[in-house]
């Protein structure tokens, strides 16, 4: 998680696209989201994000090969606390666990 989310930003995440479709629904926290090849839309109260990816080859380590997806986000229209709050339940809910 980040402690300032600016409203243009580019970021990896690790996963794959059908991952990312999958965690998409519960991390936009029951906003409406639009699908469309390699991007979405999600309203956020009378703004909007715009989201966009592309695959990224494998991150290996050793044996170890991690999938990489570069995600961008655009924020239009959406309050700086707006903002930071739905980023901080996003990464909250797509931030993957262990131990």
């Amino acid at each position: 998680m980040q402690a300032h989310y600016p409203a243009d930003f580019r970021r990896e995440m690790g996963c794959t696209e059908a991952e990312l479709l999958r965690w998409l629904p519960g991390a936009v926290n029951g906003r409406a989201l639009t699908l469309m090849p390699r991007s979405a839309e999600v309203a956020i109260e009378g703004g909007r994000l715009d989201l966009a990816w592309r695959e990224l080859p494998p991150r290996q380590i050793a044996l170890m090969r991690m999938p990489r997806m570069a995600i961008s986000f655009h924020f239009e229209g959406v309050s700086e606390a707006q903002r930071q709050a739905f980023m901080r339940y996003f990464d909250l809910y797509t931030q993957r666990g262990g131990g």
